[in-house]
């Protein structure tokens, strides 16, 4: 015997729909590079994207094919996501910070048939062309004799492809160390369900009453999923096509800006903005800003300190690609309103804990499954309706029997759920036998004043194994040494995670979504000899 509800299969093309219907005047806004502002709404942006499927299906597309997108924040990105998926195609957002040899291959690999890019990165483009195989429509979305002409053309009159709700929908590629990317191609129904599991208030607290400022690009891991939450909450959305701290703030001002999700290196930026704006005795405010969403790496914890005693709630995200990508969100917790600010910080610098819909598990060193108790530490493990089973065009499948996929992480969780990050597995410190977390000597380093930013990475040693050696970033100004450092470490940290050595560098390597490379940071230091 069945239930008597209605069968819908879930689509994303319901979510456009509803904000259009129901948000339709919700404002859609974008800050170009120029400085121009842009201002449509969600019924601009559902007319917008019905025209670019009409197109797509002129073209010859058929259902499945991978539309690829180069392109920064802005509302013709977003409708070029509700458009590439409205045809029954998949859209595929493709990171602009890869070399070029990475972006041949993921290009070629998902046989994309159209690319859309912004006119900046003409030059880029013209060097990848010769080498695409399988492009066969170049569309400029700045440019009113490409992206204008081609909406100009439809007239808009056109059904959304209908299909199950399992159809492919997108497809983000991995930006990971070794080896090639890896592509994790998303149904409908998982984005639908990981969309609305994340306007939750313990995710992205989103209603239509937000105002939400995207910092994380469109092009990085489905931008943690906000242009499908967004249309679920019918917020308002306004995109700034570059990411300098003076503009982002002038549109937390003058937008009334409630929401905001980036990596830690652009609160830095803007932190640093703040203060020559307070110097200068203008506004160093941040406005009606009460959520910042903090992810892609783990933040620091005197990061975390300045936004909250601004009266900024701070969520710590943790997810990858393959978790479509949020895994975990801190929030605050049932005895919030009873703890001392430092417990409060203390709480939001872990990783926070699962939404409905997903469940975490850590495999221990035996190979055990480990207690929640805060203390034992493993491999970290997630399953799901938005994980990954596949990667893209893979022969077997990336997870166990169970459907457990191995993140690749080292953590403990605590006795209520709570996740903390201590590493990547493939960055943990082994020194004499014990473990030395990287992520938490790089955070508790960079609380150092004049440390901007820090890496930590294990050196080969005679004796132990490894040692860490620390690399920082100072601040611009800043007068500080080596004995410096160690100074304010030795308060904070166990005798022997104590760096061997401080090394100070103009800048440290990162990857194209803004984390710190550790494999070239290992190969830059290569030829360091510690003594024993």
């Amino acid at each position: 015997m069945q239930g008597s509800m209605q069968d819908w299969d879930l689509r994303v093309t319901q979510l456009i729909d509803y904000a259009a219907r129901e948000h339709g005047t919700r404002e859609i806004v974008t800050r170009w590079a120029d400085g121009s502002i842009e201002r449509s709404n969600w019924a601009g942006v559902a007319d917008e994207a019905r025209k670019l499927s009409q197109a797509f299906n002129g073209f010859g597309l058929e259902k499945g094919d991978r539309i690829a997108t180069f392109a920064m924040n802005h509302h013709r990105h977003l409708a070029a996501w509700y458009g590439a998926i409205g045809f029954g195609g998949v859209i595929h957002t493709v990171n602009i910070r890869l070399f070029d040899e990475d972006l041949i291959y993921i290009m070629n690999h998902a046989e994309d048939k159209v690319l859309m890019y912004d006119a900046a990165f003409q030059p880029v483009i013209e060097r990848l062309k010769p080498h695409l195989k399988t492009v066969e429509h170049y569309i400029i979305f700045d440019d009113a004799e490409s992206y204008g002409a081609l909406i100009a053309a439809q007239d808009g009159h056109y059904e959304w492809a209908t299909g199950d709700e399992r159809d492919p929908c997108m497809l983000c590629y991995t930006s990971g160390t070794t080896g090639n990317p890896k592509g994790v191609l998303y149904q409908h129904r998982s984005t639908m369900l990981h969309a609305m599991a994340e306007i939750a208030p313990a995710i992205f607290d989103l209603s239509p009453q937000a105002a939400l400022l995207p910092i994380v690009p469109m092009f990085h891991a489905a931008s943690w999923g906000l242009p499908f939450a967004g249309a679920a909450a019918g917020v308002k959305f306004v995109f700034s096509a570059t990411n300098e701290a003076p503009i982002l703030h002038r549109l937390i001002l003058d937008e009334g800006i409630t929401h905001s999700a980036g990596v830690p290196t652009v609160w830095l930026s803007m932190f640093g903005h703040l203060d020559a704006e307070s110097a200068a005795g203008r506004d160093a405010s941040l406005g009606k800003l009460r959520l910042v969403t903090i992810g892609g790496s783990a933040a620091p914890r005197g990061m975390i300190e300045r936004l909250m005693k601004s009266g900024v709630r701070v969520s710590h995200a943790w997810g990858m690609t393959e978790t479509s990508p949020i895994g975990t969100m801190g929030a605050p917790t049932p005895n919030w309103d009873e703890l001392t600010l430092d417990e409060q910080i203390d709480v939001v610098c872990k990783q926070g804990r699962v939404p409905f819909g997903v469940e975490l598990r850590v495999i221990d060193k035996d190979g055990n499954v480990a207690p929640r108790d805060g203390v034992t530490s493993g491999a970290l493990q997630i399953r799901g309706p938005w994980v990954i089973k596949r990667y893209f065009k893979a022969d077997a499948d990336t997870v166990d029997a169970e459907q457990w996929f191995d993140t690749g992480d080292v953590s403990v969780l605590h006795p209520d759920g709570t996740m903390q990050i201590t590493d990547r597995v493939k960055d943990v410190i082994k020194s004499g036998g014990e473990w030395i977390s990287s992520v938490e000597l790089e955070n508790i380093a960079v609380g150092c004043p004049g440390i901007a930013e820090a890496g930590a990475i294990g050196i080969p040693h005679p004796k132990w194994d490894e040692r860490p050696v620390l690399i920082a970033v100072k601040k611009p100004g800043a007068d500080i040494d080596e004995a410096a450092v160690k100074a304010y470490l030795a308060e904070r940290i166990v005798k022997w995670w104590m760096p061997d050595r401080v090394l100070f560098v103009d800048e440290l390597p990162h990857t194209g979504t803004g984390k710190i490379q550790k494999v070239a940071l290992r190969q830059q230091f290569k030829d360091l000899v510690l003594e024993g």
